[in-house]
């Protein structure tokens, strides 16, 4: 049996709007170091950032169909980052969550991390009227053979960053130019294609971060 913590365990969230994906990167690598140390207490970043694509830790996921001269032409940055998984895509209208929290100070395992925090995404969508669900072996949630939210995490010392990034508002056309997560064949959606309505995006937020603090804090 798990042994439950003996202390009350609150969650900070910050709303960063829209951010550049260096400066939330950035962000999170100093609340990740001060969270290790104990100086911050578990947080999580809600972000929307510009147009960038980002290549993750393993090589073979990480696949282009645009060069980055072309990419930078069109307005989209190229940055590789070290999270899990492959290349995926970051826009305006797209809602990504960055929780820097201790694991420990949870009893979380890194499984009951990632379920968890799948589970923020799933109950959030739900409430847009859109069911998402898990895929066995394939990070992020996926309604039949769509993809609408991109999972990556690292974990440094029992403290979490990257995160999730949930397709609601954002114009999905960056996707063409890259092969998600290193899948052939996957189609991207979002909530508002799903819906037919644009989502509002204070709303989601604003539920996004009870959702939060439903699953990682502790009476």
């Amino acid at each position: 049996m798990q042994k439950l913590t003996s202390q009350p365990v609150s969650l900070d969230i910050r709303d960063c709007g829209l951010m550049p994906y260096a400066a939330a990167l950035a962000l999170q690598l100093e609340l990740c170091a001060r969270r290790q140390a104990d100086a911050v207490g578990n947080t999580v970043l809600i972000v929307e950032h510009p147009p960038v694509i980002t290549l993750g830790a393993r090589k073979s996921e990480n696949k282009l169909k645009t060069d980055a001269r072309r990419l930078a032409a069109c307005g989209i940055d190229l940055l590789t980052v070290g999270r899990g998984g492959g290349t995926t895509a970051h826009n305006p209208g797209q809602l990504v969550l960055y929780p820097i929290l201790k694991l420990k100070s949870l009893n979380l395992s890194v499984t009951d991390y990632i379920r968890s925090l799948e589970g923020v995404g799933i109950a959030l969508l739900a409430e847009m009227g859109v069911t998402a669900d898990r895929r066995k072996g394939l990070p992020g949630l996926w309604i039949g053979e769509k993809k609408i939210a991109s999972i990556g995490v690292q974990i440094k010392k029992w403290v979490t960053f990257h995160g999730m990034a949930v397709n609601l508002n954002n114009d999905l056309s960056i996707f063409e130019h890259i092969i998600p997560c290193g899948l052939d064949g996957v189609s991207i959606t979002s909530a508002r294609h799903e819906t037919g309505r644009t989502i509002d995006l204070p709303a989601a937020k604003t539920r996004l971060a009870h959702l939060c603090r439903q699953h990682w804090t502790t009476p």
